[in-house]
């Protein structure tokens, strides 16, 4: 799950979930965590590790809390201040499962049945089909829903869950709001500020995934130099010699021509022009080059954040404080309308 929700209020709220699973890859960094650093110069910036979301499937508890301390230090690593940006883990702040319920109270069956993710991981997952798998938008809703989002950008296979939202909130509304006083924003899609796109080193048609099956498809944040760059080497290329940017036809070279754009800054037309009739060897050892580069001072910030565990359990739970400010005035705006007595 990654949903980026934006808020009308004064300052915007950006709000992004991942699941601490798999590692963080290149593709993570140059297309999402990268741009979000400068968000925060104009935006309310909350980024939560969704560990609720990483249950649906068995996790080996010892990894899935090593997990999460990795994913926020290569947070951190990567620049998103703990002042600027509000950093903490979902299972924090007990209002994303309290209102998942509420949620669940309306929100049909049938519309859950329809989801095509939980058709996907339900035939990937045959001896594990949950209700917790099942029920996963209703608690993404919840997560858009505390916030009150205006704007949800996100992809393909996310669109049925945004749909979901609006239609739950609508249904929330017209039960218990009025025109003029809502209980809930409804969310509308929207066009976030994105950096490249990279796809897999071996199936450079498909987006490069942290929880992919095959090894050699994606350059994880951690990886040595050694690796990075056996891994650019045994990278998939096209049929021909020439260099040039062009998806459909080649997929494979335009794949390492985003990665060198985005980590030197770079045009694309400028490395055409540079290895152009260079051969695929040449492009592929430059890109290996600027990729450990790149990573090196993420990795090096790393290392010394991961050794402080102390110094990260005060950056969650200072942001599980921080984010429970919010998500708990929406909880208390939804019990009011139920009727519930306060607390």
């Amino acid at each position: 799950m990654s949903p980026i929700a934006a808020s009308s209020a004064q300052c915007p709220v950006v709000l992004s979930g991942i699941q601490p699973s798999g590692r963080l890859t290149l593709g993570n960094y140059l297309g999402a965590i990268k741009n979000w650093v400068p968000l925060s110069d104009t935006h309310d910036c909350h980024y939560m590790l969704v560990d609720l979301h990483a249950i649906t499937v068995r996790q080996d508890p010892k990894v899935l809390r090593d997990r999460c301390f990795e994913f926020i230090s290569l947070y951190l690593a990567c620049g998103l201040d703990p002042v600027k940006n509000v950093l903490f883990v979902q299972s924090h702040v007990p209002a994303h499962a309290r209102l998942s319920w509420v949620l669940n109270c309306y929100t049909q069956m049938g519309e859950l049945s329809r989801m095509t993710q939980f058709k996907d991981k339900s035939a990937k997952n045959v001896d594990n089909i949950n209700a917790g798998l099942f029920d996963y938008p209703v608690l993404m809703a919840a997560d858009i829903l505390l916030y009150d989002a205006t704007g949800v950008p996100v992809g393909d296979d996310q669109k049925q869950h945004l749909e979901l939202t609006r239609d739950v909130a609508i249904r929330f509304n017209n039960a218990h709001g009025t025109k003029e006083k809502p209980i809930f924003v409804v969310p509308e899609p929207m066009i976030p500020p994105v950096g490249a796109r990279i796809m897999g080193l071996q199936d450079p048609t498909a987006k490069m995934s942290k929880s992919g099956d095959a090894e050699t498809d994606a350059i994880y944040l951690l990886d040595p130099p050694d690796t990075i760059t056996r891994k650019l080497k045994r990278a998939v290329t096209d049929l021909g010699s020439e260099v040039r940017f062009d998806i459909k036809e080649k997929p494979g070279i335009s794949n390492l021509m985003s990665i060198l754009a985005a980590t030197t800054g770079q045009s694309i037309d400028a490395i055409g022009a540079a290895y152009n009739g260079q051969g695929y060897g040449k492009l592929k050892g430059a890109v290996a080059e600027a990729v450990v580069e790149c990573l090196k001072p993420v990795q090096e910030r790393y290392q010394a954040l991961r050794a402080d565990e102390a110094g990260l359990m005060r950056v969650l739970r200072d942001g599980a404080a921080r984010a429970q400010l919010k998500a708990d005035a929406t909880l208390k705006r939804v019990h009011e309308a139920l009727g519930f007595i306060p607390e």
